[in-house]
């Protein structure tokens, strides 16, 4: 079983800049790759960006393409979340997630949750 934590999130204001980290227990042998969401109250959770462990090919979410980064660093099993030119509505808690076979956007095809780590944009 993969377990996941996420950091890096906190206060900031409008036009700044925050980089999450996902700490995984485990890479090659039980996760194909990680993925980024948020879930702001009243939504749903909504897709970042997810890239693969042995290649690092990454898909990144239009609605945030060009100002967040998804990168990973095998040697210490943690994927990273880039965020720059932040606004208020990217305010939310920011989850990442391990699936063992596939990648994407849909939720179910992640097998394993961090509990989550809260991004408040706000002057």
């Amino acid at each position: 079983q993969v377990q996941l934590v996420e950091s890096g999130g906190g206060l900031v204001e409008p036009g700044g800049s925050l980089t999450l980290s996902c700490a995984a227990s485990e890479r090659t042998s039980s996760s194909y790759g990680v993925g980024w969401f948020r879930q702001a109250p009243g939504k749903e959770r909504e897709f970042l960006a997810c890239i693969t462990w042995a290649a690092g090919v990454s898909i990144t979410a239009i609605p945030v393409k060009g100002r967040f980064t998804i990168s990973r660093d095998g040697a210490k099993n943690t994927v990273y979340l880039q965020m720059d030119s932040l606004k208020p509505e990217d305010t939310a808690v920011y989850y990442c997630a391990s699936a063992r076979r596939r990648i994407g956007p849909d939720v179910v095809d992640y097998d394993y949750w961090g509990q989550g780590t809260q991004v408040t944009v706000s002057s």
